[in-house]
């Protein structure tokens, strides 16, 4: 297929609340959008990278720059069969790192490719669920009291899986807290690399009050220390900013840093590394679940179907759209069943419908390129 046109997009979206963790506060979600454009079909992606470079070194401006200089032009006019040949063009896999920017481009290229053969992305990829379990990820509050009240709110909704968000200061006894109110759910927590290695008397409090896993605890590009923490403790640390590639996660697993791994097309690049790692995962019994970066409608669709394959076996950061955005830029929005489900959408490619309407509203500046 001729890459014809691709357009980017950057967005900024309002939060419906303030989301704080141990990185910070955020009020808004900034982050690119890409369509590309082949020979009469539209894909639809989304890049992650935020506004600030807390998270990640990639913000939406170097994934701006990476796209339009480097990207944007190893494709644009190419013919290519699949996913692999294009983000295996020369211009295209000699650059380095950004995989936020990479993730965006190759989402969109994949909707294009799951389109033209009239299936869902799901099914392209390699997924076996019609619906995947959610969970939601709960930002740091004021008081006990008003985290506990979130998350009764949320099971009331339906979601499978609690995880709070942790920082020092705000750690065991808020664990303590909401264990004494919810003794039985499942319930996890996240550090976003706040702690060192003299935490670890800390970890190994929390040893009692049978977390799923302790996400990220420390440095954000660190495996080895955390080698050392998972021999410490018994609850599963799951690594997630320290996971950019599959190499990572071999050498995660190698080196027993963590029983768990969470994947995020955006950190590893898109879903080719995603699957790839998600295979390796499934080999070596490895669980996985998909992380959340507050995505759109378009990057969540992306997300649900990536979920739904079969390595996928814990509850994963892909909530309801109402979650986060007053109004979505896709048609439906995604929302969460009764029983903790969230839909698998069947139709070809992402499988919803963009609202231009509602992307024209949080555009902040767009950018056109033609063969």
């Amino acid at each position: 297929m001729k890459i014809e046109r691709i357009e980017i997009r950057h967005t900024k979206m309002d939060l419906v609340t303030p989301f704080t963790t141990s990185m910070g506060t955020e009020y808004d979600e900034e982050h690119i959008m890409v369509r590309i454009d082949a020979e009469g079909i539209t894909g639809w992606g989304e890049s992650v990278a935020e506004g600030t470079p807390f998270y990640s070194y990639e913000t939406v401006s170097t994934a701006w720059h990476i796209m339009r200089d480097f990207l944007i032009p190893a494709l644009l006019g190419k013919n290519v069969a699949n996913v692999g040949e294009a983000i295996g063009l020369y211009e295209f896999a000699r650059v380095r790192g950004h995989m936020m920017a990479k993730a965006g481009i190759e989402a969109a290229l994949w909707d294009v490719m799951a389109k033209s053969k009239n299936i869902s992305l799901s099914k392209m990829l390699g997924g076996v669920r019609d619906k995947i379990d959610v969970g939601v990820s709960i930002g740091i509050k004021s008081s006990e009291e008003e985290l506990i009240k979130d998350i009764e709110g949320y099971l009331a909704e339906g979601y499978k899986r609690i995880k709070i968000k942790i920082a020092p200061g705000y750690d065991l006894s808020m664990v303590q807290a909401v264990r004494r109110e919810f003794p039985d759910i499942m319930l996890q927590v996240d550090a976003n690399s706040a702690y060192s290695l003299e935490d670890i008397d800390l970890f190994k409090k929390m040893d009692e009050y049978n977390l799923t896993l302790i996400e990220q605890p420390l440095g954000y590009e660190d495996i080895y220390d955390h080698s050392k923490l998972q021999r410490a403790i018994k609850t599963p640390i799951c690594l997630d900013e320290s996971i950019h590639s599959l190499d990572d996660a071999r050498a995660a697993v190698e080196l027993k840093s963590c029983k768990i791994i969470n994947i995020k097309p955006g950190r590893v690049g898109g879903f080719t590394e995603s699957k790839l790692i998600h295979d390796f995962c499934m080999s070596n019994g490895i669980p996985v679940w998909h992380g959340g970066m507050l995505e759109s409608g378009i990057g969540r669709a992306g997300n649900v179907a990536l979920a739904s394959l079969p390595g996928f076996t814990l509850p994963g950061d892909i909530s309801a759209s109402k979650k986060y955005y007053k109004e979505d830029i896709v048609n439906p929005p995604f929302v969460v069943n009764q029983d903790g489900t969230m839909e698998v959408p069947k139709g070809p490619g992402i499988g919803v419908e963009i609202n231009l309407k509602n992307l024209d509203n949080v555009t902040v500046r767009k950018e056109v390129f033609n063969a």
